[in-house]
C-alpha cells in the first residue's frame, strides 16, 4: 500500500476510534515496530501528544 495512502487510514483510525498507537496496533493485531518503522521510511513518525503520525 502507498505510504501517504496508509498515512490517511492509520490517522483516520487513530483520531475516530483508537487512543493511542498502542490501541491501535492492539485492536488491528498489527506490529507496532514494524509499522513505525514502514512509516519512519516514508518521512512520518507517530507523534503521541496529537495521536497521530506525521
Amino acid at each position: 500500500m502507498d505510504p501517504h495512502l496508509l498515512l490517511g487510514l492509520l490517522n483516520t483510525e487513530l483520531r475516530n476510534h483508537c487512543d493511542s498507537l498502542d490501541d491501535l496496533v492492539k485492536t488491528h493485531g498489527l506490529d507496532a515496530r514494524k509499522l513505525t518503522d514502514r512509516m519512519a521510511k516514508a518521512g512520518y513518525e507517530y507523534l503521541p501528544a496529537q495521536n497521530q503520525f506525521r
